[in-house]
């Protein structure tokens, strides 16, 4: 049915519209990649947390495709520390760009109400009611 208004639409309001779509698209995918940062994120820490209850002495092994391979824990530790900081820096670079997508449908969505609005709130002319 929406096809069918489509046309009625001032081409302004169509690109408004458009654009609140692809905002809102974005704004998913985004919160999609936040989510497996996280998820990424909290499993790194697992991880550097079980290795700080580890002693020294004890036999560390990571995945290396589908082998398992000892390495020494203080360079596992290095690794996890850096995919850390990195995961932590892409949650925040994420975050921005929420807020950003964020606020534009915010202001979107008020340019598209105010052009909808007069049309809506238009008095009937005398005859036509």
């Amino acid at each position: 049915m929406r096809e069918l208004s489509q046309p009625e639409l001032p081409p302004v309001l169509r690109e408004q519209l458009a654009r609140y779509d692809q905002a809102q698209q974005n704004l998913q995918a985004v919160l999609a990649q936040k989510q497996q940062v996280e998820l990424e994120l909290g499993e790194t820490e697992k991880a550097l947390e079980e290795l700080n209850k580890a002693s020294d002495t004890e036999a560390v092994y990571k995945f290396a495709g589908n082998l398992l391979v000892k390495v020494k824990k203080e360079d596992v530790m290095k690794e996890l520390t850096e995919r850390k900081e990195l995961a932590n820096t892409r949650k925040m670079v994420l975050a921005k760009q929420e807020n950003r997508f964020r606020e534009s449908l915010n202001d979107l969505q008020t340019k598209i109400n105010e052009a909808v609005k007069p049309k809506a709130q238009q008095p009937t002319p005398p005859g036509d009611a």
